[in-house]
């Protein structure tokens, strides 16, 4: 037999919860509406500084790609693809690829080397310490071109250090700027010197943070400082080590200050990046498409390398 709601006592508690759900539903409902409005205001700056300065761009620099275009960079002709297959068959792109792996790969192993040593020094209790962690980390405030102002000084080879100490010690001066292979690793020396104090920082940060007590216990058993460097410092620091290798790695196919302070791409194109090629072929010779396309391809083999090091390296990363 069916009871009426009168009949249930129950019935008008539960009917009165069920409107008090709906209530709070919509209230929050409305809510969550109001929040979206405030965070698409709060949003709205940024995405429109990414949009003008970097959505905007990419999108123009991938249609420019597809044309020829004038001196002052209006797109002309429609040509496809054709800028990609110009650049990836021609013997001085492909030169200029070369030259700019061997620079970023030198440029990212003797950055984190050299860090990683200065960094496992600087961490030692040791008189004096403190003024050689500072003197680790000062590159981080010199600007680019009072670097290359210093390192063309120390290059120069007639009046500069190095030629000076070539002379006193009876050893033939070294062409370091005027010479193919010289000019690489003189451009090399002096980015590993720029790269070097943030790299120190970093990597000094994240060895403070290891335990000492791993050390102590190592200690006890009768570890080397060199088991402790290599069993306990580094898989400790793996983190740290794996981003700063591809900060590192991305720093270095950015390079472009130093290239057109110390070389401008000489001697015969030995220095001549992909970047400071982009830039010479977009403002010197007025070829916006080709530069376009430069653009682009460099994006990809960043991208790529970035890639391959989450691929390769991540999986030695303790976390």
């Amino acid at each position: 037999m069916l009871k009426s709601p009168a009949s249930n006592p129950t019935a008008g508690v539960h009917s009165a919860d069920t409107q008090a759900k709906i209530e709070a539903s919509e209230k929050t409902f409305s809510l969550n509406a109001k929040d979206k409005y405030y965070a698409w205001l709060f949003l709205g700056p940024s995405l429109l500084i990414l949009g003008v300065f970097i959505f905007y761009p990419m999108f123009r620099t991938l249609y420019l790609s597809l044309f020829l275009t004038n001196t002052v960079g209006k797109p002309t002709v429609f040509v496809g693809l054709q800028n990609y297959v110009n650049l990836l068959t021609s013997a001085d792109y492909l030169n200029s690829l070369l030259v700019t792996m061997v620079y970023v790969l030198g440029v990212t192993a003797a950055t984190i080397v050299l860090g990683l040593l200065l960094a496992n020094l600087a961490s030692k209790q040791l008189a004096g310490i403190g003024i050689f962690r500072t003197l680790f980390s000062a590159t981080m405030g010199v600007s680019v071109s009072v670097a290359a102002i210093f390192w063309l000084f120390i290059f120069n080879p007639s009046t500069g250090f190095l030629a000076l100490m070539s002379t006193w010690l009876h050893l033939p001066v070294i062409p370091w700027l005027t010479n193919s292979t010289w000019a690489m690793i003189a451009v090399i020396i002096t980015t590993v010197w720029m790269n070097l104090g943030f790299t120190f920082l970093i990597l000094f940060g994240a060895i403070q943070s290891v335990p000492r007590t791993l050390y102590e216990a190592a200690s006890i058993e009768g570890a080397s400082s060199r088991f402790q460097f290599f069993h306990i410092t580094i898989p400790s620091i793996s983190p740290t080590l794996f981003f700063v290798s591809i900060v590192t790695l991305i720093e270095g196919f950015k390079s472009f200050g130093l290239i057109d302070l110390m070389t401008k791409g000489g001697p015969t194109n030995a220095t001549n990046m992909l970047v400071y090629r982009i830039y010479k072929d977009a403002f010197y010779s007025g070829n916006f498409s080709q530069a376009s396309a430069e653009s682009l391809i460099l994006t990809v083999i960043i991208a790529l390398f970035t890639l391959l090091q989450f691929k390769v390296l991540e999986k030695r990363v303790n976390y």
